[in-house]
């Protein structure tokens, strides 16, 4: 029996940056399901689709094929055969993929490939419906949040730094944005699993909450 963790929470939570520090120590396979919808949007926004257009959308999946694949221990997506990696975390694909996320048949064709992995390797997933919907008999399930404020923040100075200008009302709109449709869809919706942990990192270091998640999981032993 593989060990699953479920990492669920809205963006700019510090989910990813969590679930691959943690995979790193644990030596198990992180599977970024956000990067994951991320490049799917990148294949509709390069059709130039609408994130309205839902007929398009539903007709255009079976012609998406995203694959993971590991380099030097670093996660790369692969879309189509190409890898996209480098473009996924642009403004533009986030919207993109919040936007998608809604249609069940979008949802539907990737969490398919993330059960299976589950299935056949230890894995720490992340996520707004892992341990909800994806990954349910997880073995641990954690519900990280934060305030607006304090993602809004985060993502602005990330973007920041990689030298990419930036208004940081429009990434706090954004985010608020994407808690709503989140929260609202009726396909899988953003919430927290009754049994999940919530963690707030809103005034919390990376290295914090990764020890309270390390303790959760020697006292589930």
């Amino acid at each position: 029996m593989k060990y699953n963790i479920a990492i669920d929470g809205p963006a700019g939570a510090g989910k990813s940056t969590i679930a691959k520090e943690l995979a790193k120590r644990l030596e198990y396979i992180y599977v970024d399901t956000g990067a994951m919808y991320r490049a799917m949007a990148l294949y509709f926004l390069r059709l130039g689709f609408a994130a309205t257009d839902q007929v398009a959308i539903v007709g255009a999946c079976q012609k998406v094929k995203v694959a993971i694949e590991y380099k030097d221990g670093m996660q790369q997506v692969i879309l189509n055969g190409e890898n996209v990696t480098s473009f996924l975390r642009e403004e533009a694909v986030g919207r993109m993929a919040s936007a998608i996320s809604i249609y069940p048949e979008v949802r539907l064709k990737l969490v398919e490939l993330q059960r299976e992995l589950a299935k056949i390797n230890d894995v720490i997933m992340d996520g707004r419906d892992i341990g909800t919907y994806v990954l349910p008999d997880a073995d641990i399930k954690i519900y990280l949040t934060a305030s607006v404020k304090a993602r809004a923040d985060r993502r602005y100075l990330e973007l920041k730094e990689k030298g990419i200008k930036s208004d940081y009302d429009e990434i706090k709109r954004d985010m608020e944005e994407r808690d709503e449709r989140d929260k609202n869809r009726e396909f899988a919706p953003l919430r927290q699993a009754e049994d999940a942990v919530l963690i707030d990192s809103s005034n919390q270091t990376i290295e914090e909450v990764i020890n309270s998640i390390l303790a959760i999981k020697e006292n589930t032993k």
